[in-house]
């Protein structure tokens, strides 16, 4: 009997870290380039059709634009907490849970498209620089027990300091060693334990078709270097 209610009194606490009587979701981050992928009206489609699906699995999400100088962009917007907090739901009301998140869910959108819109800065697109920056946000807030989870809407044409996708050696050992260089010097972001999807992946790059396939055998071995568990390019 001792050892049921000690099992039964554990299940209550973690029931109670989940937040607000329901089930806790992902910690989330959303990427929107807005350099020559923009341009499209595709692009923007997918933002739309897919971003608020996206945030319902979400308690948290950060953002972070492709520009040509992504890291220190002044173009940002503000993470949004979709998750209820304890002040605003006591009780752990279910009710009041999904009235707040479904008010949430609405600001995640918004800001995801005002990133299409980012003034230019500098030449090309700094992919990784996004990526970095995102990760950065996302790291204080990384709970074991959470699925972690990142979206990014862009082509990954990554032209900007050490990573030239353009001009990249793609033969096996070249693209390892080049992983190698990026992680080494720390410009590989830290998503270890994300999956990562993306969509518009090399859209609308027309030369070097032949080279399609192993640009994708780099951004899915730079993503397993970097951590991720997954990475579906769409």
């Amino acid at each position: 009997m001792r050892a049921g209610a000690a099992l039964v009194a554990l299940l209550l606490v973690v029931g109670g870290l989940a937040g607000c009587g329901t089930e806790a979701k992902a910690v989330c981050g959303a990427v929107v380039d807005s350099t020559s992928y923009a341009e499209p009206a595709t692009s923007r489609q997918d933002v739309t059709s897919k971003l608020p699906a996206f945030a319902q699995g979400c308690d948290w999400i950060a953002f972070a634009a492709v520009t040509g100088s992504s890291e220190s962009s002044a173009c940002r917007q503000d993470p949004v907490a979709i998750a209820a907090t304890k002040q605003e739901n006591p009780n752990d009301n279910p009710v009041v849970e999904d009235r707040i998140r479904a008010h949430r869910v609405t600001e995640v959108l918004p800001r995801a498209v005002k990133l299409f819109d980012c003034p230019a800065e500098g030449q090309g697109s700094d992919v990784l620089g996004a990526l970095r920056y995102v990760a950065k946000q996302l790291a204080a807030q990384r709970l074991p027990d959470r699925a972690h989870q990142l979206i990014v809407f862009s082509d990954l044409i990554n032209n900007r300091g050490e990573l030239n996708i353009n001009k990249l050696d793609l033969g096996d050992r070249a693209r390892a060693a080049k992983i190698k260089e990026l992680k080494d010097a720390h410009l590989l972001p830290d998503l270890t334990g994300y999956a990562v999807t993306v969509h518009g992946f090399l859209r609308n790059k027309t030369s070097g078709p032949d080279r399609f396939p192993l640009l994708e055998s780099f951004w899915k071995e730079a993503f397993e270097a970097a951590g991720a568990t997954s990475a579906d390019l769409l």
